[in-house]
């Protein structure tokens, strides 16, 4: 592995100038009357979108604040039978020495950009509560880490490359948190790092196998035992999301390349295909026009373009139906009632070591975006003097 390179994003001018070309270009479809949202993203907010997008938003002023608030670095991770990767990641100390070293790892359609306003949350120094070492990655393919050159680049690949960019760190026992794929490259975490390295994981995204007549008195109690009230509506959330907001995987999963010529030619097409996703995901946060368009511009502008980003859905489809061996190690789980998949607890526990939960009111499928403030509060928990998971890292309690 080679060592650290100090990161700041620069756009070039040329990439902004072919990016107003396209958008004065854009064409746009026609829309029924009162869709609203049923059939997709409204006309009206991608012509406002674009619009902004083209004329207004000033790409340097944010590209400027993510090199100011956020320190950013790359270095070359060896992945057995890929080669090396360049990989792009956040990396912030406390200033506390034994400080929790925290890999946050995004999913799609999210970036190293969420970890924005959780970092100076978990990084902060009190006697109140633990205090965390933070590192946040670009998943290859996405932001501005290199991205695979070969096919099968699965979940154990996206995993390795996760550890081995915290051994390299320093960082050689660590938690973890993740949210989306996120969610389940640490999970694979912790099942193959799991007790040596890797001691104990907290996800804002808790899947679980639903009981099987294989374990009969497990099954029999999901059968006879009712639903909760909140147990009810995530099954509904669940339900409406496999019906009516998947289609984008099926097609992700499929034909990716396919898909990838629109958005990496179509600046309005990507803004499209995302915005669609941040709106129905969340639980009506309140996006502002500039938020949006910093979140699907790092898209646009990533390195290897939006359509590396789509081939982790084709290689890590059979890791979806069969999410393989149970973790061990202490589990943390933050349930949001808009998640996209929202399942009963109880399966959770009944296949991971889960330590701590929380159960809340509002927020969606971004929590670190949502709801900062909440999800920070979550993970000191399950860390802190008296919490189920305090100084699981030998000789890093989190507090000074």
């Amino acid at each position: 592995m080679s060592s650290e390179t100090p990161f700041q994003i620069d756009v070039p001018d040329e990439k902004l100038s072919t990016l107003r070309a396209k958008l004065e270009l854009a064409s746009f479809p026609n829309e029924l009357e009162d869709a609203g949202w049923k059939y997709g993203a409204p006309l009206a907010d991608i012509k406002r979108l674009t619009e902004r997008w083209k004329n207004g938003y000033d790409w340097r002023k944010y590209e400027k604040e993510i090199n100011e608030q956020l320190p950013m670095f790359t270095r070359d991770i060896d992945v057995d039978g890929f080669g090396a990767l360049n990989i792009h990641y956040v990396h912030k100390k406390s200033e506390i020495v034994d400080a929790i070293p925290l890999l946050f790892c995004h999913g799609w359609p999210g970036s190293f950009l969420e970890v924005g306003k959780i970092l100076p949350l978990l990084t902060a120094s009190a006697p109140e509560h633990p205090s965390f070492h933070v590192v946040a990655l670009s998943l290859p393919g996405f932001g501005f880490s290199e991205a695979p050159h070969k096919q099968g680049f699965g979940i154990d690949q996206y995993a390795e490359v996760a550890h081995k960019l915290m051994v390299a760190l320093g960082y050689k026992e660590y938690v973890t948190h993740g949210g989306d794929w996120g969610g389940l490259i640490t999970r694979r975490m912790a099942s193959v790092c799991g007790g040596r390295h890797h001691k104990a994981w907290h996800t804002n995204f808790p899947i679980a196998k639903p009981p099987s007549w294989r374990s009969p008195l497990s099954f029999l109690s999901f059968l006879l035992t009712p639903w909760s009230i909140e147990e009810k509506a995530g099954i509904e959330r669940t339900t409406w999301f496999h019906t009516k907001g998947q289609g984008y995987s099926s097609e992700q999963s499929t034909q990716p390349q396919t898909l990838g010529y629109g958005l990496t030619d179509s600046p309005v097409g990507l803004l499209a295909w995302i915005y669609e996703k941040l709106v129905l995901w969340t639980d009506n946060y309140n996006w502002s026009d500039d938020e949006v368009l910093t979140w699907i511009s790092l898209y646009w502008f990533s390195r290897d373009g939006p359509a590396a980003s789509l081939r982790i859905y084709f290689e890590l489809r059979a890791d979806c139906e069969d999410i393989g061996q149970n973790p061990t190690i202490p589990m943390g789980a933050s349930f949001f009632p808009k998640e996209i998949i929202v399942l009963p607890a109880a399966w959770l526990r009944k296949s991971n070591n889960v330590v701590f939960e929380s159960h809340h009111k509002t927020g969606g499928h971004f929590a670190a975006t949502e709801h900062p403030e909440v999800l920070v509060q979550d993970i000191r928990k399950m860390f802190a003097k008296g919490g189920p998971a305090f100084a699981i890292v030998p000789g890093r309690t989190g507090y000074a």
